[in-house]
């Protein structure tokens, strides 16, 4: 295997891609809703308003889910974990799929998400399992939105801000919360010089390296306009050619405490990683 720096593009994402099997992801459960009759009427400024809202409501647990296909084989990768908004911190257990045999089953990788930067532990690669690798969001090509396997929460809000052709599909059940499911797309490009500051690197970042600025999604909110769910569909280059990638949060259990305490410096490794 060719050895290759951690700061550079893509090599995460390519390690994860190659990785796998078919798995599932799971939904996520609810924590109530109004009745019919009080339900506010929901429109398409509320999509772009969703990382306001997130961002006032504190924290959240969180699932995601990242599927690709790579040689054929559609593999997902799931992660459960929660996010502080506020700080604009999260930690995710990071499950990869097993190796195209079967036999090889991979330890969960713990994911710290901060502004700038993305913390790896148990990456593997000829890390020593005491360290962490650390990736620049706005060194990589994709910004990090899918190099690790899962969409920072709040980034996928930010992406939001652009959506444009929105259209309302449906009011619907979520695991046992009443929401609104929108459908439209945004604009990596665009979104980069709207979005707040912290994420404006990673999604530049994110222009320059995806096939398509254009980025269709599905976003469900619940009465109180907080995103619950939000599936996007990116088109990553990867060593040349495009690779469609869907990349879905759910969030749930708003307010809920997370805890977040980033690595020391002596944490870090510093070495190369094996592709």
């Amino acid at each position: 295997m060719v050895a290759q720096r951690h700061g550079r593009g893509g090599a995460v994402f390519a390690s994860m891609a190659m990785a796998g099997v078919v798995a599932t992801a799971g939904g996520c459960s609810g924590d109530g809703g109004a009745a019919a009759d009080d339900r506010p009427r929901l429109d398409a400024a509320a999509v772009r308003k969703v990382a306001d809202v997130l961002l006032a409501s504190g924290s959240s647990r969180a699932r995601t889910s990242m599927e690709m296909a790579v040689g054929g084989t559609r593999v997902t990768i799931r992660g459960e974990g929660g996010y502080d908004f506020g700080k604009r911190m999260g930690r995710l257990r990071v499950v990869l799929p097993k190796d195209p045999s079967g036999s090889d089953e991979h330890r969960p990788i713990t994911e710290l998400l901060s502004p700038g930067a993305l913390y790896m532990k148990n990456r593997g690669a000829g890390v020593p399992d005491d360290k962490w690798v650390r990736v620049d969001s706005a060194t990589v090509d994709d910004g990090n939105l899918v190099t690790g396997g899962a969409t920072d929460p709040l980034t996928a809000a930010e992406l939001l801000r652009t959506a444009t052709r929105v259209t309302f599909v449906a009011e619907q059940d979520l695991a046992g919360v009443r929401v609104w499911h929108f459908r439209g797309v945004t604009d990596i490009r665009r979104a980069a010089t709207v979005a707040s500051p912290y994420a404006r690197g990673a999604l530049t970042a994110a222009a320059r390296g995806f096939a398509e600025d254009a980025v269709p999604f599905d976003a469900y909110l619940d009465d109180a306009g907080r995103l619950r769910k939000v599936r996007h569909r990116f088109s990553y280059v990867n060593q040349g050619h495009a690779v469609a990638v869907s990349s879905t949060t759910l969030l749930y259990a708003f307010g809920e405490r997370v805890e977040v305490t980033l690595p020391p410096g002596g944490d870090i490794y510093d070495g190369e990683i094996k592709s």
